[in-house]
Parts: structure tokens; C-alpha cells; sequence
């Protein structure tokens, strides 16, 4: 669901994510600042968009971008009134970049990176990153964003996305507690149980921001366009752990409500 004014997110925008698991929030950042950083970007790449010929890979992928032309893109008051509405006042950290990036070009290769997943939240110590884990409490993530530096349509390589996925996961994780489940064994089946739920392609104009559930199913899709899609895909990392005296979060109340919980 998309918004169009200068302010947060509606009621029904609110609710929207709860249901869905995402919010599509047009104009999150200005467009001349995802200029300042596509140039930053590209000369991160070594590249050239005058040189076309010279995109000789599906994917590069850039890390952690903390100039201030990201943290601002980052940080813009809209962006901070919706993680307030959807995260909680005062519970989440103030990004001090944007990663990961990966920025994919047109091309005929496989990128071998397209699976359906979650993005796991701890555990990252592990040197094998499919035994990074996720818990029903979402430890170590609140939310799970992605950026558009570029415009992006449907054939720019648009991140898919299964609208009501996040429920289905909350379920999985609540019989393994504060343990949660691995990466190898939450994806083991591909992600099967979430094969029934909608597929909605986070595509938009630089500036776009959407605002995603922890636990939302998602993939990479091969780029068929002729521009490079330029997207960023960080978390909204939280102040501390999961305290029950707080009111629920809506990214709390997705899970409660997915579970059948009280709140």
C-alpha cells in the first residue's frame, strides 16, 4: 500500500503492514540525495553507467555506505515518524549508514542469489551464515528495509515480495522460543508453507522506501531492463531487547496476532 503525503503513515497504512507485512512508503527521501548516492555508488563499483560494456556482472555487491549523503537519506523526518509508528518511540537506533547493496545490472547470467528467505537477525558470530538464527521475538531486528536509490519498474530486477508471509513464518518460530530456528532450517523446504501468499514487486521511483516486516518472505529476480537498479536492503536495528511491560509495536502485534496470542 503506497502513501502520498508529507507526513507518516495513516491508520489504514498501519494496519495495511500489519496484515501485509509491508508498507510502501513513496517520497521517504528526496531525489536529488539518491543522485548524491547512486554517484557514490557507482564510484564504489569501479564502473561507469557511460560504459555499459563494461557491466560484465549480473550483481556487485557494496557493504556499508555511511557518508552523509546516506545517513541523511536515511534519517529524513518521514522516515523517522514511520519507524516511531511501526517500530516504537524510542526503541529503535538511528541508522548510521545503509547496507547491503546489491546492485544488479542487465545481463543474461544467472546471479545464483535469487532464493526465497528471511533475514536472519543473530547469531551472525557464526562463521557459517546458515546458522544464523531468527526468533519469535525478532531478536536483534525490528524492521526490514529497502531503499530505492534508482527508479525501479518491473523489469529492473524489482526485490519480490509474499504479502502476508510474515504470519505464516511468526508461526513456524513460536514453538523454538528464544532459540528461534537456523537459516538452514527455516529455508529447508524452500518456504513452502508461504508458496499461497500474493507476490508484490517492491518497484517505484528513487526516493522509495519500503518498510518491511522481520519476518517477511522475499527474493531477488533477475534484472531485464537496460538500467542498473541501485537498492539498499538494511535493518532497523533496536535499542535494547524485547520489553513486555511496553504496549505492542505493530511489528509486535503482526507476530501476537499471527500466533494467536493476547496482547
Amino acid at each position: 500500500m503506497s502513501e502520498d503525503h508529507d507526513t507518516g503513515l495513516s491508520a489504514a497504512q498501519v494496519t495495511s503492514f500489519i496484515e501485509d507485512g509491508y508498507v510502501r512508503l513513496d517520497r521517504a527521501f528526496d531525489t536529488a540525495l539518491a543522485a548524491q548516492c547512486r554517484a557514490a555508488l557507482w564510484q564504489a563499483t569501479g564502473l561507469s553507467p557511460d560504459a555499459p560494456e563494461t557491466w560484465n556482472e549480473p550483481v556487485i555487491r557494496i557493504g556499508s555506505m555511511a557518508s552523509p549523503a546516506f545517513v541523511e537519506a536515511a534519517n529524513t523526518p518521514r522516515l523517522h515518524l514511520s519507524y516511531d509508528q511501526l517500530a516504537g518511540k524510542g526503541r529503535w537506533l538511528a541508522p548510521r549508514g545503509i547496507g547491503t547493496f546489491p546492485i544488479r545490472f542487465p545481463s543474461p547470467q544467472p546471479a545464483g542469489d535469487d532464493g526465497w528467505h528471511v533475514d536472519v537477525s543473530f547469531g551472525l558470530e557464526n562463521p557459517d551464515f546458515l546458522e544464523w538464527r531468527v526468533n519469535v521475538k525478532s531478536t536483534g531486528r525490528l524492521l526490514l528495509m529497502l531503499f530505492l536509490f534508482s527508479d525501479v519498474g518491473e523489469r529492473d530486477a524489482p526485490t519480490i515480495i509474499r504479502a502476508g508471509s510474515h504470519a505464516v513464518i511468526a508461526r513456524q518460530l513460536l514453538p523454538h522460543g528464544e532459540a528461534g530456528l537456523s537459516l538452514r532450517t527455516l529455508s529447508a523446504d524452500g518456504y513452502a508453507s508461504t508458496a499461497a501468499c500474493p507476490e508484490v514487486e517492491a518497484t517505484g521511483p528513487a526516493g522509495t522506501v519500503y518498510l518491511c516486516h522481520p519476518f517477511l518472505v522475499h527474493r531477488a529476480q533477475p534484472h531485464r531492463g537496460t538500467t542498473p537498479r541501485f537498492m539498499a536492503q538494511p535493518p532497523l536495528l533496536p535499542v535494547g531487547e524485547f520489553d513486555p511491560a511496553l504496549p505492542p509495536s505493530p511489528v509486535q502485534i503482526a507476530i501476537r496476532r499471527a500466533c494467536g496470542l493476547s496482547f
